[in-house]
C-alpha cells in the first residue's frame, strides 16, 4: 500500500519509515535496513524489547508500501562479561573480561552465556510475530570479516581520538537523562561501558597506546585485561601485554583476529559495512556526547558513510505482582508478559505510544483495564469509517507481514469474565467453558477460547496476591446461618425457593437483584425503592459471606452459575430448614 491518502492515518511508525525511505534514496537502489542491536549479558528485560519492536514496526511499514526492506539484528556477544550477577556461582568471577560467547552457561543448558540469554527471547520474538536477519558479532569478528574497517580504524586512530576527546567534556547529567531512579542506574551502567569496554586502562591515560580504538582479547586467558604496549602501522603488529595472567605477545591485526572495536568505533563501523537506514537507540545513545553523536562524525570521517535516521527511546518498566518464571534475573521479560498478555496486545502497548514515551507494562489490575480497552479498540476498528491512529496502531499490532494475522481466541470473552471464573473454579478450563457458555458466549470448546483463557488462568493463579484471590467455601458457616436476622432469613428463604435447577445469567440476575424486591412487596420487574437498594447492599454482602468468606467477589450472578445451584443450595441452606 503506498503512503499519503487520505484514507491512510498517520503516527510515529509512519514518519520514522519516510525518515528511512528518505535515507535509503540519498544512498541508490537497495535494500533497505533497520538495524537492531543488544548484548546478551542478562535477561533481555521489556526495556531491551522497545530496541527489537521499535525497528520490527518501521521495517514492517516499509515492506507495506511495496519495498524491498530487512530487519537486520546484531547479537552483541562479542562484548565483555561485565560482572557476575546474584544467583551465578562466585567461580564465574574467573570469566569476567572474556567475551560473552565465551563464557559458560551455568545451567549447562546452552553452549555459552550468549546463547543462553539468546534462546528465550529469539521464541518470545517469534511469538510476537517478529522476523529478522541474525548476526553474531562474535563469527563476524572472529571471521575477519571487519578487518579491512579495523585497519581502517587504526590508522585513523588520531582522527578518532581528536573526534572523541571533543565530547569528553560535554557529558550530561544523569539527571537530566533519566525519569526514575531505575532508569538512572541503569543509563549509569550503560554509559560507564560505552566508550571502552570495559578497559581499565583507557579511561584516565594521556599517551596515545592508551586510547587506541581496538581492544584485544587475550591470546592466552581470553580476557580483554590487556595493555598495548606498541603498534607497527607497516606489519600491523600490536603488542600487549594481560594484566590478568603472565601473557605477552603480538597479534597482527591483517591476519589476526583477536579483539574487537571499541564500541563508540564499531558502531559507526557497522553503519557503513551493513548500509544502516534505520537504528533506534535508547535515550543514553541519544544524548549529547555519547554513541550516536559521536558515531555520527566517526562514520563520515573514518568510513565515508552517514549515520542512519534515529529515534530514541525512553523507559519501560513493569507494575503489579511480576512473578520472573523465565527470566530469573529480577527483571520481567517478553516471555513472563507473553504468560498474560494476548502477543497482539503486548505489541500494540510499543506500537500505540511514540518511542519517547515511557511506559510500563502491569501486571496486576490493570491487566483487566487493558484487555477492556483492547476489545474495545477492535468493536471501533470493525467500522471503516473510525479508522484513525488508535485503529491503525490496533492494524499493526494484531499482524505482520510474515506471519498474517496474530494468534487470537475465536471467541473473544471480556478478559475480567475468564479470570473472574479461573478464581472461582481454581482454574477448571471445563467448567469455565461450560459458564461462559451459560453466560451468553456461544461456542464449540476450550480451544475456542484460546490463547486468552489460559493467559486469565495463569494471571489470577500467578500473579494475582492470594489475599485478593476468591476462595470458596467447603462448608457452610453454620454459626452464621444459625444467627440470621428477620430479613436474612426471609431473603434466603425467597432465594432458595425460586432457584432453579439450571441456572441462565438473566434469570438469574433477575432473581439474585429481585430478592429483596419481593421481601418489601414488590414484583421481580420493579425499580427498586431506597430502602430495596440498602437492603441489596446486605444481602449481596451477605451471599459473598456464605459463598466465598469475603466481602466482595465475582459477580454474584456469574458466581451462581461458575458454582452450580447444588453448591449454592449447600452453602446458604439454614440448618434449620435442612
Amino acid at each position: 500500500m503506498s503512503r499519503g491518502t487520505q484514507q491512510d492515518p498517520a503516527d510515529w511508525v509512519t514518519r520514522a519509515a519516510d525518515d528511512a525511505i528518505r535515507h535509503a534514496g540519498e544512498t541508490g537502489d537497495r535494500v533497505i535496513t533497520c538495524a537492531s542491536g543488544a548484548s546478551p549479558s542478562g535477561p533481555v528485560h521489556l526495556g531491551n524489547l522497545r530496541e527489537f519492536l521499535t525497528v520490527h514496526f518501521v521495517a514492517e511499514e516499509i515492506g507495506r508500501r511495496g519495498l524491498a526492506v530487512r530487519h537486520l539484528h546484531s547479537w552483541d556477544d562479542y562484548d565483555r562479561f561485565r560482572k557476575v550477577p546474584a544467583g551465578v556461582p562466585d567461580s564465574w568471577h574467573e570469566h569476567i573480561g572474556r567475551p560473552l560467547s565465551a563464557v559458560p552457561d551455568p545451567r549447562e543448558c546452552h553452549v555459552s552465556w550468549a546463547e543462553h540469554f539468546k534462546e528465550p527471547l529469539v521464541a518470545s520474538l517469534r511469538e510476537l510475530g517478529v522476523e529478522m536477519q541474525e548476526v553474531s558479532q562474535t563469527e563476524r569478528y572472529r571471521s575477519g570479516a571487519y578487518r579491512d574497517q579495523v585497519l581502517r580504524a587504526v590508522e585513523q586512530r588520531d582522527r578518532i581520538e581528536a573526534t572523541m576527546a571533543r565530547y569528553r567534556t560535554r557529558a550530561t547529567p544523569l539527571t537530566e537523562l533519566a525519569t526514575t531512579d531505575q532508569e538512572a542506574e541503569a543509563l549509569a551502567e550503560s554509559i560507564a561501558g560505552d566508550g571502552d569496554e570495559g578497559n581499565p586502562s583507557g579511561l584516565g591515560a594521556t599517551n596515545d597506546l592508551a586510547r587506541f580504538p581496538y581492544k584485544p582479547y587475550c591470546r592466552d586467558c581470553g580476557r580483554d585485561t590487556t595493555v598495548i604496549t606498541a603498534y607497527d602501522d607497516e606489519t600491523t603488529d600490536l603488542a600487549y601485554t594481560c594484566t590478568s595472567c603472565p601473557f605477552e605477545g603480538v597479534t597482527t591485526l591483517r591476519t589476526q583476529h583477536e579483539g574487537k572495536l571499541v564500541w563508540k568505533v564499531d558502531w559507526p563501523m557497522r553503519w557503513a559495512v551493513e548500509g544502516v537506514d534505520f537504528e533506534p537507540g535508547g535515550v543514553d545513545h541519544a544524548s549529547p556526547g555519547s554513541s550516536y553523536t559521536v558515531g555520527k562524525e566517526l562514520v563520515k570521517q573514518v568510513y565515508g558513510g552517514r549515520a542512519p535516521s534515529f529515534v530514541g527511546y525512553s523507559f519501560v518498566g513493569a507494575g503489579g505482582q511480576v512473578k520472573m518464571s523465565s527470566s530469573r534475573g529480577g527483571v520481567p521479560t517478553a516471555a513472563d508478559a507473553l504468560q498474560i498478555l494476548e502477543a497482539p496486545i503486548l505489541r500494540w502497548l510499543y506500537v500505540r505510544r511514540a518511542p519517547k514515551q515511557a511506559f510500563n507494562v502491569d501486571f496486576g489490575p490493570e491487566v483487566v483495564r487493558l484487555y477492556d480497552e483492547w476489545d474495545s479498540l477492535t468493536r471501533k476498528a470493525a467500522d471503516p469509517t473510525k479508522r484513525d491512529p488508535q485503529v491503525l496502531a490496533l492494524e499493526r499490532a494484531r499482524a505482520t507481514a510474515a506471519a498474517g494475522t496474530l494468534a487470537t481466541p475465536r471467541v473473544v470473552v471480556p478478559f475480567r469474565l475468564l479470570s473472574s471464573l479461573a478464581d472461582v473454579t481454581a482454574g477448571n478450563a471445563e467448567l469455565i467453558s461450560r459458564t461462559v457458555t451459560d453466560v451468553g458466549h456461544q461456542h464449540d470448546g476450550v480451544e475456542d477460547l484460546q490463547p486468552r483463557l489460559g493467559r486469565a488462568m495463569t494471571w489470577m493463579s500467578d500473579f494475582v496476591p492470594a489475599e485478593e484471590r476468591t476462595t470458596v467455601r467447603d462448608s457452610p458457616d453454620l454459626e452464621r446461618l444459625a444467627h440470621l436476622s428477620e430479613d436474612e432469613e426471609r431473603w434466603l428463604a425467597q432465594l432458595l425457593d425460586r432457584l432453579p435447577d439450571t441456572l441462565e445469567l438473566d434469570a438469574t440476575t433477575s432473581l439474585i437483584y429481585g430478592v429483596p424486591k419481593l421481601a418489601r412487596g414488590l414484583g421481580l420487574d420493579d425499580a427498586p425503592t431506597e430502602e430495596v437498594k440498602a437492603d441489596q447492599k446486605r444481602f449481596f454482602g451477605l451471599l459473598y459471606h456464605l459463598l466465598v468468606d469475603a466481602e466482595r467477589g465475582p459477580r454474584l450472578p456469574t458466581l451462581f452459575l461458575a458454582l452450580g445451584p447444588a453448591t449454592v443450595r449447600q452453602l446458604l441452606m439454614p440448618p434449620t430448614t435442612g
